[in-house]
Protein backbone atom coordinates (compact mmCIF):
# COMPACT_ATOMS: atom_id res chain seq x y z
CA UNK A 1 0.00 0.00 0.00
CA UNK A 2 1.48 2.82 -1.29
CA UNK A 3 0.34 6.03 1.10
CA UNK A 4 -1.81 5.24 4.55
CA UNK A 5 -5.06 5.91 4.83
CA UNK A 6 -6.03 9.32 6.75
CA UNK A 7 -8.50 7.84 9.22
CA UNK A 8 -10.72 10.80 10.13
CA UNK A 9 -13.48 9.57 10.95
CA UNK A 10 -14.99 7.99 14.32
CA UNK A 11 -17.33 5.14 13.98
CA UNK A 12 -19.31 2.77 15.75
CA UNK A 13 -19.24 -1.11 14.41
CA UNK A 14 -22.67 -2.58 15.42
CA UNK A 15 -23.99 -5.68 14.88
CA UNK A 16 -27.96 -6.80 14.78
CA UNK A 17 -29.82 -8.47 18.05
CA UNK A 18 -32.49 -10.50 17.44
CA UNK A 19 -34.79 -10.81 20.36
CA UNK A 20 -37.85 -12.87 20.21
CA UNK A 21 -40.99 -10.73 20.59
CA UNK A 22 -43.32 -13.60 22.80
CA UNK A 23 -45.67 -14.31 19.57
CA UNK A 24 -43.63 -15.82 17.33
CA UNK A 25 -41.82 -13.31 16.09
CA UNK A 26 -38.69 -11.36 16.57
CA UNK A 27 -37.66 -7.71 17.55
CA UNK A 28 -34.40 -6.67 16.44
CA UNK A 29 -32.09 -4.06 18.36
CA UNK A 30 -28.38 -3.08 17.36
CA UNK A 31 -25.80 -3.26 19.94
CA UNK A 32 -22.82 -1.34 19.30
CA UNK A 33 -19.13 -3.17 19.47
CA UNK A 34 -16.66 -0.83 19.56
CA UNK A 35 -15.33 2.66 17.99
CA UNK A 36 -13.33 2.58 15.18
CA UNK A 37 -11.71 5.36 13.08
CA UNK A 38 -11.78 5.16 9.41
CA UNK A 39 -11.44 6.78 6.57
CA UNK A 40 -14.70 7.28 3.86
CA UNK A 41 -14.89 7.33 0.07
CA UNK A 42 -18.09 8.13 -1.64
CA UNK A 43 -19.25 6.31 -5.19
CA UNK A 44 -22.40 7.46 -7.46
CA UNK A 45 -25.27 7.16 -5.35
CA UNK A 46 -28.53 6.08 -7.43
CA UNK A 47 -32.60 6.00 -6.09
CA UNK A 48 -35.04 3.31 -6.12
CA UNK A 49 -38.63 3.70 -5.51
CA UNK A 50 -39.98 1.57 -2.35
CA UNK A 51 -43.09 1.42 -0.80
CA UNK A 52 -44.26 5.19 -1.26
CA UNK A 53 -40.80 6.58 -0.37
CA UNK A 54 -37.89 6.98 -2.78
CA UNK A 55 -34.71 5.01 -1.18
CA UNK A 56 -31.37 6.95 -2.42
CA UNK A 57 -28.47 4.69 -2.11
CA UNK A 58 -24.78 5.42 -2.15
CA UNK A 59 -21.79 2.90 -2.38
CA UNK A 60 -18.89 3.45 -0.16
CA UNK A 61 -15.41 2.15 0.28
CA UNK A 62 -14.97 2.58 4.20
CA UNK A 63 -10.94 1.78 5.39
CA UNK A 64 -10.61 0.64 8.99
CA UNK A 65 -7.73 -0.53 10.50
CA UNK A 66 -7.04 -4.09 10.87
CA UNK A 67 -7.73 -6.96 13.58
CA UNK A 68 -7.12 -10.27 13.15
CA UNK A 69 -9.74 -12.48 12.24
CA UNK A 70 -12.39 -13.49 15.02
CA UNK A 71 -11.46 -10.67 16.76
CA UNK A 72 -14.93 -8.77 17.74
CA UNK A 73 -14.54 -5.32 16.79
CA UNK A 74 -13.26 -7.19 12.91
CA UNK A 75 -16.14 -5.76 11.00
CA UNK A 76 -18.48 -8.26 8.83
CA UNK A 77 -21.13 -8.47 6.50
CA UNK A 78 -23.96 -7.27 7.75
CA UNK A 79 -23.12 -5.42 10.48
CA UNK A 80 -23.23 -1.72 10.21
CA UNK A 81 -20.92 1.36 11.25
CA UNK A 82 -22.97 4.64 12.64
CA UNK A 83 -21.81 8.05 12.57
CA UNK A 84 -24.01 9.90 14.78
CA UNK A 85 -27.78 9.47 12.81
CA UNK A 86 -26.16 8.19 9.94
CA UNK A 87 -25.67 4.27 9.08
CA UNK A 88 -23.86 2.27 6.75
CA UNK A 89 -24.60 -1.46 5.85
CA UNK A 90 -21.15 -3.34 5.72
CA UNK A 91 -22.16 -5.50 2.12
CA UNK A 92 -18.10 -7.13 2.33
CA UNK A 93 -14.50 -7.27 3.89
CA UNK A 94 -11.60 -7.48 2.34
CA UNK A 95 -7.78 -6.67 3.58
CA UNK A 96 -6.39 -4.11 1.99
CA UNK A 97 -2.80 -4.75 1.95
CA UNK A 98 -0.80 -8.15 1.92
CA UNK A 99 -0.04 -7.76 5.44
CA UNK A 100 -3.67 -7.16 7.15
CA UNK A 101 -2.88 -3.35 8.43
CA UNK A 102 -6.19 -2.34 6.91
CA UNK A 103 -9.42 -3.26 5.60
CA UNK A 104 -11.67 -2.59 3.26
CA UNK A 105 -15.42 -2.95 3.45
CA UNK A 106 -17.73 -1.96 0.88
CA UNK A 107 -20.96 -0.93 1.93
CA UNK A 108 -23.74 1.35 1.78
CA UNK A 109 -25.63 4.23 3.29
CA UNK A 110 -28.91 4.39 2.48
CA UNK A 111 -30.99 7.30 3.10
CA UNK A 112 -35.16 7.25 2.57
CA UNK A 113 -37.18 10.69 1.45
Amino acid sequence: MGTEPYLNRHLTLEEALRVSDGAGGYEESWVPLGMLWAAIEAGTGSERSEDFATISVVPLRITVRGTPVGSPSRPKPDQRFREGTRTYVILSVIEADPMGHYLTCQAREEVSS
